[in-house]
């Protein structure tokens, strides 16, 4: 979903990823906070096969060198049909 609450129908898992990884970081930046700030990603996805993509689109946003401790959770849904994964961000500034 974008930030203007736009569902990401038709989208694939590609432009859905990319959208997740945009909206955290302007979380983190409304907060504060970077992507060198976050320590945990959980990714919410309705099927693991995606997870090159998922890894891929990641690694445009995150220290590769040093990557947040990651989970991914395989769901039956998410908050709408055409939604195909959901990104939780944990970040800790001293």
């Amino acid at each position: 979903m974008d930030t203007d609450r736009t569902i990401a129908s038709g989208q694939g898992w590609e432009d859905q990823t990319r959208m997740a990884f945009t909206n955290v970081g302007k979380a983190l930046r409304a907060a504060g906070a970077d992507w060198s700030d976050v320590v945990k990603l959980t990714f919410f996805v309705v099927d693991v096969s995606a997870l090159p993509t998922i890894r891929a689109v990641r690694d445009e946003f995150v220290d590769t060198a040093r990557p947040p401790t990651s989970s991914l959770v395989q769901v039956a849904g998410l908050f709408h049909p055409d939604v195909l994964i959901e990104v939780e961000a944990v970040a800790w500034r001293p």
